[in-house]
């Protein structure tokens, strides 16, 4: 098959290989496409384990792990993940999110059900994930998807489901800092019709995590084929709303006895919106 077919020359650093896997993904096969999101969101588990460990959590035999290796060019798997060890920080950061969450999960299971424990397990699954996100979200990335805010005539934001809250709040917002919203909630099944004014001068910020909306999915396809920018905030590069945006920020969540919050995302959003008031309340420098 053409996603087994090994690449002419392997990337020469992680990053290569990440630009990569997003240029081929769609090309690969089901089995590969799960290698490939376990390379891009877990990168340091990747570089420190075992071929063994990784093949349990990808949820594929180790061969398969091999041949995704060698469809990008390199010789096995050890060298693939030599990319990301050559590269991976020493200090608290070596530790990575699904390690730390492994543990904690762990952790809660030892406990009992009763009433604070349920809290305390909560309170800590979230901090966890506010310091992920904290690591994980680029401070020049916040600064683009400001810009990108800033410029835009319309922001229409979208996100059904579990990423709705966020959503309402993101759109309620923007409002209050005096930003043209328009909330896309889909009532009486009219998405398509509260988005088809959109454009190319206007931004649509998508809110979607897996297993991912399709009346999110169809919204961002609209807005592509209209022109309009695309911000996505969702829990993978590879997610069906990542691929067509402009910028993409990755938000993992915490999830405590199979409930999953919405803090990180929440935290985001605060900071997308404080960011941009404070950008537009800067006094702008006139040119003569």
């Amino acid at each position: 098959m053409a996603e087994d077919s090994p690449a002419t020359s392997a990337p020469a650093s992680a990053d290569e290989l990440r630009a990569a896997i997003l240029e081929r993904y769609e090309t690969l096969s089901k089995r590969l496409q799960q290698i490939a999101r376990y390379v891009l969101d877990e990168p340091n588990e990747l570089a420190l384990e075992t071929l063994a460990v990784i093949s349990e959590r990808c949820g594929v035999q180790p061969s398969a792990i091999v041949r995704f290796a060698k469809s990008f060019g390199y010789p096995g798997a050890s060298q693939m993940q030599r990319l990301f060890r050559d590269g991976l920080l020493s200090g608290p950061g070596a530790l990575g999110y699904g390690e730390r969450v492994r543990d904690f999960e762990a952790a809660v299971a030892e406990r009992g059900d009763d009433d604070p424990a349920v809290l305390e397990a909560f309170v800590e699954g979230n901090v966890l994930a506010l310091q992920n996100l904290s690591e994980a979200v680029d401070r020049g990335d916040i600064a683009r998807a400001v810009a990108m805010i800033d410029a835009a005539e319309t922001v229409y934001v979208v996100g059904f489901r579990r990423s709705f809250p966020v959503a309402s709040y993101l759109a309620y917002s923007l409002q209050q800092v005096n930003k043209r919203t328009l909330f896309v909630d889909g009532a009486a099944g009219l998405t398509r019709q509260q988005i088809q004014t959109i454009g190319p001068q206007d931004v649509m910020i998508a809110i979607s995590y897996h297993p991912y909306a399709a009346e999110t999915i169809a919204a961002v396809e609209l807005a592509e084929a209209r022109g309009a920018r695309i911000l996505s905030i969702s829990d993978s590069l590879v997610s069906p709303i990542a691929k067509p945006a402009h910028l993409t920020l990755n938000v993992r969540e915490a999830e405590v006895r199979s409930f999953r919050s919405l803090t990180a995302s929440i935290c985001l959003a605060q900071t997308l919106v404080i960011s941009l008031a404070v950008e537009r309340a800067r006094p702008k420098v006139r040119v003569r």
